[in-house]
């Protein structure tokens, strides 16, 4: 880790010395991860089929600073990208990473967003093998790209699922929106009173759902061991709504969902309520939860039924059936897409 403690400009380094002084710590830990930073490219040798994806992450658009530490921030960036990978029912091996930094960003804060950065690849087994920096004039922008790897009997894709299949998702859902509704709420009380201390006692759940999401690597794994290969599967980054109607669209299918099904921890519930929001709401709409949604041949049910970790909340129907959801009153209701949309203001 880092040892400085001053506020040091960045240009006292340059680019150059600032990759290096940032990428020192990180080491190459994957034989496919052949040249990694230091060179005009990394070089990589997969003998599997290669999956990669990115993710750009925008200061007052997809983060606040007002209450998003920086090292949970470099952290984060890393976990929505790997969890793309997992979706496709790959194992991450490698990310670059790209910044642009404003001014008011010392040397100091980047160190804090790479700490991050390098406590997620350290946890998740995965080589950074190199990206860029440079100036921003619009804040703190982050690029990042992950690469994977799957054999390509095993790579997942949203547009398998099959009538009668049913309908999977792991963890919980809804915590991450709820935990950014407190965290907003706070912000305002600060903004309005800046003698108050933020209030957050009890939420740390929900808090850290939203501040520091874990990619589910471990749900491919255990599919892997249990010798399960969805037919379809995606990650939970816009909502449950918005995912379910991806597969289905895709898969030309329709579905059917119970609420009663949606796994929803107590505290998001709770605090949903205390909050004046339906839970059930914040589980379809809200998102960045980072789960994985998937749907597997009902002759596998046996293999998973069991399986704390996974909800079965549904099954998909013929495209003409539509997609809906059955209440805990036992009323159908169409299911609209109505999470996050980054280009809304």
């Amino acid at each position: 880790m880092f040892e400085n403690k001053e506020h040091t400009a960045i240009s006292d380094l340059g680019e150059f010395g600032l990759i290096k002084h940032l990428t020192t710590n990180f080491k190459i830990q994957h034989e496919t991860s052949l040249k990694g930073v230091g060179d005009d490219a990394a070089v990589l040798d997969f003998k599997d089929q290669v999956l990669i994806s990115t993710d750009l992450l925008l200061e007052g658009i997809h983060f606040d600073l007002a209450y998003v530490p920086l090292m949970h921030l470099g952290y984060k960036a890393v976990q929505v990208n790997l969890s793309d990978i997992y979706a496709m029912n790959g194992i991450a091996t490698q990310i670059t990473v790209s910044i642009g930094i404003s001014s008011k960003f010392p040397l100091e804060a980047v160190e804090e967003i790479y700490k991050g950065i390098e406590l997620a690849c350290n946890k998740f087994n995965i080589d950074l093998i190199g990206g860029d920096t440079s100036s921003s004039k619009q804040g703190l922008v982050i690029s990042v790209t992950s690469i994977g790897h799957a054999a390509a009997e095993d790579i997942c894709y949203r547009n398998g699922a099959e009538e009668g299949d049913l309908i999977c998702v792991s963890g919980d859902l809804g915590g991450a929106y709820v935990g950014l509704q407190i965290l907003e709420r706070e912000k305002q009380i600060f903004i309005e009173n800046p003698q108050l201390q933020p209030d957050l006692e009890g939420k740390d759940y929900i808090i850290e759902r939203q501040l520091k999401p874990e990619g589910r690597r471990d749900i491919v794994d255990l599919l892997a061991q249990m010798k399960i290969k969805p037919t379809s599967m995606i990650d939970v980054s816009d909502g449950l709504a918005s995912e379910i109607l991806h597969i289905c669209t895709q898969s030309e299918k329709g579905c059917t969902l119970y609420e009663e099904k949606i796994p929803i921890d107590p505290m998001t519930y709770e605090t949903a309520r205390e909050l004046g929001l339906d839970p059930t709401v914040c589980a379809l709409n809200g998102g960045e939860d980072y789960e994985l949604l998937f749907t597997i041949k009902q002759s596998d049910y046996a293999k998973l039924k069991n399986d704390v970790d996974i909800s079965i909340i549904g099954h998909i129907t013929d495209k003409n059936s539509g997609c809906n959801m059955i209440s805990k009153s036992n009323i159908s209701h169409e299911i609209k897409a109505q999470g996050w949309n980054a280009f809304k203001g």
